[in-house]
């Protein structure tokens, strides 16, 4: 027998490795999405749900129980880590060897097909009718803006792609102090706001329609973009990096809430009892949401990424699931939880028509409590996983373009 030669015997063992079986490699950023997807539901669950949605903020100290606040603050995580992983998933679209152009077209494309759809499909779940003198603009609408300008950023260096996006989330709260007051006119009527005004509400203070202003929803994308590269690294040294900032961010969340000065609008203080006293230090604003917020979310999240990098079973392929197909599922559930309150409304024997709108003008008799709240939330996650799990194996084995607007 001839001995094989060398580039031979490397041919060989390339054939046997191609032949062999692969061990499936879970993709850490669709578990920390599919995660933030199952724990946003909790909070629309809530929102439709719960007896005392209508009455009071679920974080107002003087009212709210710590579970009642608890419900609300572990999903403050979700819209920081979609928007973060929107951006990192732009950057891996790119990173498949397309041109700069064809990314930015796309994100383009999609931004302006997002926003289209809020206005549109995902409104009309929210509120089951067609009457557009209610409005409200929430996170696919940031989504969609932020992936339109992030179509420009992408043609800058990635260095001055995180200073752009870090400087906007650092800096935007400097301007707290600018309300919609200093862009209304009196001349026009009582509290008329300005084209100046309307600006104002889109960029910075939330103000129907603008329930999610776009800064610092930019500057948080921008930073996701920019962690796809990160993600590409080798294991180690993605996990070490993914770790050390993750750490760094949480750290600097402790410290600068701690201080109580710059990072967020609303100060914390000692309440009764220790854990109200927690309760405060974690209460941070949301809309917009405040540099001390996104260090308290984005932080953890990223260490949550390093811990998860290497994760695997039965549990971890459930929720990967959900982050694959995470527009998919968002437009879903909404509609399943808003139909659900007509079931119940329904079989209650109570009229329809007044739950034809937002849950923020449902009757003040409608509701339940907590209890039926989580047991709703769970019931519409594992109602929505078939046709979850059916999407996704579309998506993994068509490569149609319009299967990456959806």
């Amino acid at each position: 027998m001839v001995a094989a030669t060398p580039a031979v015997r490397q041919l060989e063992l390339a054939a046997a490795a191609e032949q062999a079986p692969r061990r499936s490699r879970v993709d850490s950023v669709d578990l920390l999405r599919g995660l933030v997807m199952i724990v946003m539901a909790l909070d629309h669950a809530r929102d439709y749900f719960h007896h005392d949605a209508l009455l009071y903020d679920p974080t107002d100290l003087a009212r709210a129980t710590p579970l009642l606040f608890f419900t609300r603050w572990i999903t403050h995580f979700c819209a920081p880590a979609f928007v973060l992983l929107a951006g990192t998933g732009a950057f891996l679209y790119g990173s498949r060897g397309r041109p700069r152009s064809a990314v930015a077209r796309f994100l383009a494309t999609r931004g302006v097909w997002l926003v289209l759809i809020e206005v549109t499909v995902v409104r009309f779940g929210w509120f089951f009718n067609f009457d557009y003198r209610m409005l409200f603009l929430q996170v696919i609408w940031a989504i969609g803006c932020s992936m339109i300008v992030l179509a420009g950023l992408i043609h800058l260096p990635r260095w001055a792609i995180l200073l752009f996006g870090a400087g906007m989330i650092g800096t935007h709260n400097l301007f707290d102090g600018i309300g919609p007051a200093p862009f209304t006119s009196v001349a026009a009527g009582p509290a008329a706001i300005t084209p100046a005004g309307w600006a104002w509400s889109m960029l910075h203070v939330p103000n129907p329609p603008f329930l999610y202003p776009l800064v610092p929803w930019i500057g948080v994308m921008a930073v996701g973009y920019v962690l796809g590269s990160v993600m590409l690294l080798e294991g180690v040294r993605r996990r070490r990096v993914l770790l050390g900032w993750g750490l760094a961010l949480t750290v600097a969340f402790v410290v600068l809430r701690a201080l109580n000065g710059y990072g967020d609008p609303s100060r914390w203080s000692a309440q009764p009892s220790p854990v109200y006293t927690l309760l405060s230090f974690l209460n941070t604003t949301k809309y917009p949401p405040s540099l001390d917020y996104l260090l308290m979310t984005l932080g953890p999240s990223l260490v949550f990424l390093a811990l998860v990098d290497r994760a695997s079973g039965p549990l971890v392929r459930f929720v990967v699931t959900y982050g694959r197909v995470p527009f998919f599922y968002y437009v879903l559930h909404i509609y399943v939880i808003h139909a659900l309150v007509l079931l119940v409304a329904a079989a209650s024997g109570d009229p329809l028509g007044p739950f034809l709108t937002l849950s923020l003008f449902f009757p003040a008799t409608w509701g339940f409590g907590l209890g039926t709240v989580y047991a709703v939330w769970a019931g519409v996650v594992l109602a929505l996983y078939p046709a979850c799990r059916w999407f996704a194996a579309l998506k993994a084995r068509r490569a149609d373009p319009w299967l990456s607007y959806l």
